[in-house]
């Protein structure tokens, strides 16, 4: 089985595709599902979204097994058998490695089914965009279903190969894009009284919206926050015209749900307010929106003793990841745990041009999802 779980992971490599779009990859997924004989192979779930139900029939707990599908923007730099064939397209996160993860608990249960329960394995489309989660949740699909337990996994370099990296509570931040207008008047340059430049403003949010998060930030919060500019555009190429529109994108990051929610309040008000003294119009949008993902002490723990049967290096995690995961929305309706598995200390970042998913990290992501599913007597 290892080698057509490589096989597997290396062929969804080859052909990724974007949020949203995972027409191809769902196909893949759902011919490597039927020799599984699961009771229900549901299709097209909050998108392109594929869900394999083994349901007992009898009364008992249901588990759901969460991986990831879609891939990223980013050019493969590498040079591999397994390339992508998509130009400018490529699994830069390992959502290659962690579906084939998936599959590969897929396959046992099929031989080891659940006596009681139900378990859905759920290879989820969108997580890049914050968009696949919410969207399975609120499809009638789904509605059916409702998980005691929600486990997932993510691959991370940096981290030594086949450890467990977990933490109770908060793992992963709360983020938020900004999508901050403001209109003016434009003028003929020589005359600049006579337009409504959003020039001032712009230049002293650039300053002041970093800073609600940095040193001067209100004690309010109660954990981590974080304010990072990420673009800024004003007016257009045209020596002869002051500007009268500008555009500046935020992203805001919290350890806590209530925390983002303050810095979102606090930033709004101060782009209000400054527009308004600048007699500028504002239009405020945001984008890409993640919960914290709360892990639960429970769930938890099934992965704890999971990785220590498996003799596993296990790594409690001290502070939060402060990058987000769309999990959050399955974390905040059951008892949830997302984890990592180290993908070795010297291994190409996430996102980066060279990363490629480690195949040494296949045979332990399915066993740990065997472990934890055997603990869970179903």
């Amino acid at each position: 089985m290892e080698d057509a779980l490589f096989d597997f992971r290396r062929e969804l490599h080859q052909f990724p595709e974007l949020s949203g779009m995972e027409v191809q990859t769902a196909r893949r997924i759902i011919n490597y599902l039927k020799p599984c004989a699961p009771d229900l192979l549901i299709e097209e779930v909050g998108g392109h979204g594929v869900m394999a139900v083994f349901d007992s029939g009898r009364k008992g707990p249901e588990v759901l097994f969460r991986a990831d599908m879609d891939s990223l923007p980013i050019h493969e730099s590498g040079l591999m058998r397994h390339s992508s064939k998509n130009d400018g397209v490529s699994h830069k996160c390992g959502h290659d490695g962690h579906t084939a993860i998936l599959a590969g608990l897929a396959h046992f249960i099929s031989e080891h089914r659940p006596v009681k329960g139900k378990v859905l394995l759920l290879f989820q489309p969108a997580e890049e965009t914050g968009m696949g989660a919410r969207a399975v949740l609120n499809d009638m699909k789904f509605a059916p279903f409702s998980p005691d337990y929600s486990f997932a996994l993510h691959n991370l370099p940096g981290y030594p190969e086949n450890a467990v990296i977990i933490r109770t509570g908060t793992f992963a931040a709360a983020s938020r894009g900004l999508i901050i207008k403001l209109k003016g008047r434009t003028s003929h340059a020589c005359e600049p009284e006579k337009g409504r430049s959003p020039a001032a403003v712009m230049a002293h949010l650039m300053s002041a919206l970093p800073r609600l998060a940095g040193d001067g930030a209100s004690r309010d919060y109660q954990d981590f926050i974080l304010l990072t500019l990420i673009y800024a555009s004003l007016g257009t190429p045209a020596f002869g015209t002051t500007p009268g529109e500008a555009t500046l994108m935020a992203t805001l990051r919290a350890y806590l749900d209530s925390d983002m929610e303050s810095l979102t309040a606090e930033a709004v008000a101060l782009v209000k307010r400054l527009a308004k003294e600048s007699q500028l119009d504002s239009e405020i949008s945001f984008t890409e929106e993640f919960p914290a993902t709360m892990n639960h002490q429970d769930a938890v723990d099934y992965v704890l003793h999971a990785a220590a049967d498996l003799n596993l290096e296990i790594i409690e995690a001290g502070l939060p990841f402060r990058w987000s995961e769309d999990f959050a929305h399955f974390a905040g309706k059951s008892k949830a745990a997302l984890f990592g598995i180290g993908a070795g200390v010297e291994h190409p970042s996430l996102h980066h041009p060279d990363y490629d998913f480690p195949d040494n990290i296949l045979k332990t992501g399915v066993n740990l999802w065997k472990s934890v599913y055997q603990k869970l007597n179903l």
